[in-house]
């Protein structure tokens, strides 16, 4: 569904690009409503989503979602990952699929040591997606963003006449490699304590046949 193109060491503020799968969203409101949260990386309470007043996104931020590895990290620590299924309400005769995802977050990696983030998406009832994996490593210290894109002909669209939940899974890794965990920490988070760092997930819509009409997947 999402191929990867990453960008690490680089401002947060986002530039408006053209897009080839850019239509007019429809009018009136979308509701996000979180169905379930799981996960190490998105304690209950962590997680919050918004979307765009323009329908043309919505935001996930975390304020708890770190892996690292080295002093002050547990054994487990080292992985962490979050599950979100969310309830799309999206107005009648419209559905969407998601054309792009923007990550954003902070990391330390001392020298010899690596990190990754990875994501998969999907509508409940689908196969999940291969995962998307982007790959950092040390000596770094700062800002990354990664984002997923898909090609127009590869868009997985919500079926017409359906409601289904979508489920996006992340997970982050720290990895101490040839670095010495024992005097050094090295760590990536996908969280901000001001709500200033937010994943982006940005909608591609399209009007469905007047034929269809919502039906609840159970």
């Amino acid at each position: 569904m999402l191929n990867a193109i990453a960008a690490t060491g680089v401002a947060l503020s986002m530039l408006t690009l053209p897009h080839s799968w850019t239509s007019p969203p429809p009018p009136d409101k979308i509701v996000i409503d979180i169905a379930t949260v799981i996960g190490s990386g998105c304690p209950k309470g962590t997680a919050a989503v918004a979307v765009a007043p323009d329908n043309t996104a919505f935001t996930v931020t975390y304020s708890n979602y770190m892996a690292q590895v080295g002093v002050g990290a547990s054994n487990t620590d080292f992985r962490k990952n979050c599950q979100l299924n969310l309830r799309v309400h999206v107005p009648q005769g419209f559905t969407y699929a998601i054309a792009e995802a923007d990550y954003r977050g902070f990391a330390h990696l001392e020298a010899g040591a690596t990190a990754t983030e990875r994501a998969n998406y999907y509508f409940q009832g689908e196969q999940p997606t291969t995962s998307v994996v982007h790959n950092f490593s040390g000596a770094f210290e700062d800002d990354w963003q990664t984002t997923d894109s898909t090609d127009v002909a590869q868009l997985v669209y919500e079926p017409c006449g359906e409601e289904r939940n979508f489920n996006i899974n992340t997970e982050l890794r720290a990895n101490a490699g040839t670095s010495d965990p024992k005097n050094t920490t090295s760590f990536i988070t996908m969280d901000s304590t001001d709500g200033s760092i937010k994943t982006t997930y940005h909608f591609s819509w399209k009007q469905c046949p007047t034929t269809a009409r919502p039906t609840a997947i159970r």
